[in-house]
């Protein structure tokens, strides 16, 4: 215990509320005869919470479930494939973030494609590509966006910047994600007895605390909107379980520093300037109506997908079970090829890939050997 806590931001305060999660989990467990359990719905939460020991601390009091906020892990490997047959044609620059180069396709990644002299490029913001896109008029600049609401604005940046400088060689492969749509999914199927939501940080402070009021609503689930330091996410935990044993459903907000309860008014006028909502395939779960976001036709000239015809086979198969990974029914140690055929060095699935992703947290954190 002494080595998990010595990893905690604020040792003092950590250990203090680590044992007021314990204790309210355990009368938890004499009431109701089992661990409460909550779902970190993202992948920056899965990461810090396996990073700072705060999993391990509590795997015998809280059932964390890794849920599906990693980007890069919900993109289906149909939508992989077609983002890497992008940058087969002649004369073209792809640029993406630095998770998406190194995920596997049907036959190669990006990463392969770059050594066999295509022209990659990862950036850290879609401006960025832009940029790329004025200096290389000869050239078509592409970037695949792939995002949940905190990306989402940016890639409505990019589009402006392009449009206020004249850049024609530029566009976008939009394969999105929204948050909402998600979660109503995962509470309709019932695959998980899931008590509660560990609400994503970032994508609150778009969002903001209102837009979560159909949890409570429409599927009577309470929430915390955590920040991702030791203490808030402990907070955020605590607050959880006082919650079920109180008899109260809720959205909280454990992030007011950033988050408020309406969000960016100015950012989603943003979003939805540029896009609208779409029909989108998630890995491992399929096509949920709504829970993504395209260009919209006024915008047409910058989106990828009409500018190039692109078609993909149906992807090959795997043992990689990280399309149930991401729904929170296994975990990354119950997959064959976890820390065997499938590790960092030589990922065979996103969720090992990417620095979000539920695999990587788990290889890198919580193995026994580790």
């Amino acid at each position: 215990m002494q080595e998990l806590l010595s990893k905690f931001s604020d040792s003092t305060l950590s250990r203090k509320l680590l044992d007021k999660v314990q204790e309210a989990a355990e009368e938890f467990i004499r009431l109701n005869g089992r661990r409460p359990a909550f779902m970190e719905v993202c992948g920056s939460h899965t990461m810090a919470l396996a990073q700072k020991g705060v999993k391990r601390a509590l795997k015998d009091h809280v059932n964390l479930i890794s849920g599906p906020g990693c980007p890069v892990c919900v993109t289906d490997q149909k939508s992989i494939d077609a983002m890497i047959k992008l940058a087969e044609g002649e004369n073209r620059i792809i640029c993406t973030f630095g998770d998406m180069i190194r995920v596997p396709g049907t036959e190669f990644s990006l990463m392969e494609a770059k050594l066999e002299g295509k022209d990659i490029r990862v950036v850290y913001s879609p401006p960025d590509a832009v940029k790329i896109a004025e200096e290389n008029p000869d050239k078509e600049v592409i970037f695949l966006g792939i995002g949940f609401e905190t990306t989402i604005p940016v890639l409505g940046v990019a589009i402006k910047e392009a449009m206020d400088r004249g850049v024609r060689n530029f566009s976008m492969w939009m394969t999105t994600k929204l948050v909402e749509p998600i979660l109503r999914t995962l509470l309709e199927t019932k695959e998980l007895n899931i008590d509660g939501f560990i609400l994503p940080g970032h994508v609150s402070i778009v969002l903001g605390k209102n837009d979560y009021q159909y949890l409570v609503d429409e599927y009577q689930v309470p929430g915390v909107i955590s920040s991702f330091e030791t203490v808030g996410m402990l907070g955020s935990i605590y607050k959880l379980i006082r919650q079920l044993l109180e008899g109260r459903v809720e959205i909280e907000n454990n992030y007011s520093a950033v988050v408020t309860d309406e969000g960016n008014i100015e950012t989603k006028k943003l979003i939805n300037t540029f896009f609208k909502p779409v029909d989108e395939p998630w890995r491992g779960i399929g096509v949920i109506p709504d829970s993504g976001m395209d260009i919209r036709e006024e915008y047409d000239r910058f989106n990828a997908r009409k500018r190039f015809n692109i078609t993909v086979g149906e992807p090959g198969k795997t043992k990689c079970r990280c399309g149930e990974i991401i729904r929170g029914l296994v975990t990354p140690e119950e997959c064959p090829l976890f820390a065997k055929a499938c590790t960092p060095s030589k990922p065979i699935g996103p969720c090992m890939v990417s620095s979000e992703g539920t695999c990587s947290a788990h290889y890198l954190y919580m193995r026994e050997d580790s």
